[in-house]
């Protein structure tokens, strides 16, 4: 049964994954219907985010109070809502109606599944889980492109609203399997979780918060500006070589998750956190030397992104090791809602920053969030060490 569970697991991250790269695959079309300049997806975009984040921040409660079985079927029909919605537009303030499913439907599953997965797998399992979550967004692009292709880019929408529908019959006949999981002891424990106000009280939670925030400011960053990178500073690439650079770094990252998930058991995740960010920065000064071609840049983002791979799932599997098993739910929601708010905002803020000073600015703004994102993860950790000794004295 256990291993059951644990494939309807995936699968709901598969569903997490899928609505994530429709907006940015089908804006060209959509914009040209619509009528509206192109700078206008980043309001929807920015629109889904916030809703997230408002359900990141109250997933701690949703888990205190209902089952996560529950939790993943109701979000998962949320976006199925919001994909419908979108795929019905005609115009483009009728998707702000349905950026509100669209994106509730995301903040409270990542949490709740985080978190489940923290609690009761180990951490090759919850490195796995993030590769499967990079599954259904690299699957996103390619059903928006065949819309584009034989139909139209509501029926790429509609398509995907199709398989999360399937993924939902899946979900909802697994609910049995979730109660025999953890069933009286799970709801023991998830009744007396701490909420959100008590999580920021403890010790380490807010650099750790932080933290979160400059690893998912660098990451979204790459995913946004690589392809911009190489055209801004690389002569003689083409457009169609620079557009194809931009997934690099997101297979870097599904190369980083698969290779911690084999890894994890012998070397932990604090120490795999280290290494990824020690490959993080090493790839980020590949892309900074001013060497000719573009290859050196290229392998440099692949680099980037296989040390990144390990950090964000570590970081939230170590929740309830570092906070307690009662503190992790708010814990990880926390993080999930600092996370949305870093890669929603900053890599606006790089924009305008390569627009003053030009786009070759773009390693050293990795480099600072790289070694944000690890200082301050070391300063939580010797203040869990000193707590720990404090505990024994």
């Amino acid at each position: 049964m256990g291993s059951l569970l644990l494939a309807v697991i995936y699968l709901a991250f598969i569903s997490l994954g899928l609505p994530d790269s429709l907006l940015g695959s089908g804006w060209p079309v959509m914009q040209t219907d619509f009528g509206v300049p192109s700078s206008y997806a980043g309001y929807v975009s920015m629109s889904i985010s916030f809703m997230t984040i408002v359900s990141a921040l109250i997933a701690p409660t949703l888990i205190r109070k209902v089952p996560t079985g529950l939790i993943v079927v109701v979000s998962i029909f949320l976006t199925v809502i919001g994909l419908i919605g979108f795929s019905f537009s005609t115009e483009y303030y009728m998707l702000f109606l349905f950026v509100v499913p669209y994106g509730l439907g995301a903040g409270s599953v990542d949490s709740a599944l985080n978190n489940y997965v923290a609690k009761h797998y180990s951490a090759a399992v919850m490195n796995f889980l993030h590769c499967f979550y990079g599954v259904g967004a690299m699957l996103s692009p390619y059903i928006m492109s065949l819309a584009l292709a034989n139909a139209h880019w509501n029926d790429g929408y509609r398509w995907t609203a199709y398989i999360q529908s399937c993924i939902l019959a899946v979900c909802l006949l697994s609910l049995p399997l979730w109660k025999r999981r953890h069933d009286s002891a799970e709801t023991e424990d998830e009744s007396s979780a701490a909420g959100i106000r008590e999580a920021l009280k403890l010790r380490g939670v807010k650099p750790t918060l932080v933290s979160f925030f400059a690893y998912c400011a660098g990451e979204a960053t790459c995913f946004l500006w690589t392809s911009s990178y190489f055209a801004g500073t690389k002569e003689g690439i083409s457009s169609e070589t620079a557009a194809a650079f931009g997934s690099l770094i997101f297979g870097g990252l599904m190369l980083g998750r698969l290779i911690s998930a084999f890894a994890s058991a012998k070397l932990g995740d604090k120490l795999l956190i280290r290494i990824g960010v020690a490959v993080e920065l090493a790839g980020i000064l590949l892309v900074a030397l001013p060497l000719p071609g573009y290859i050196p840049a290229a392998a440099g983002f692949v680099i980037t992104g296989i040390g990144m791979g390990p950090v964000y799932p570590s970081i939230q599997h170590m929740a309830p090791q570092i906070f307690g098993q009662r503190n992790s739910a708010a814990v990880i929601g926390l993080q999930m809602a600092s996370a949305y708010i870093g890669s929603t905002f900053m890599p606006m803020v790089f924009g305008l920053l390569q627009q003053a000073v030009g786009i070759a600015i773009m390693p050293v703004y990795l480099l600072i969030f790289a070694v944000m994102n690890i200082s301050l993860l070391e300063f939580a950790y010797r203040r869990e060490s000193s707590q720990e000794h404090d505990d024994k004295t």
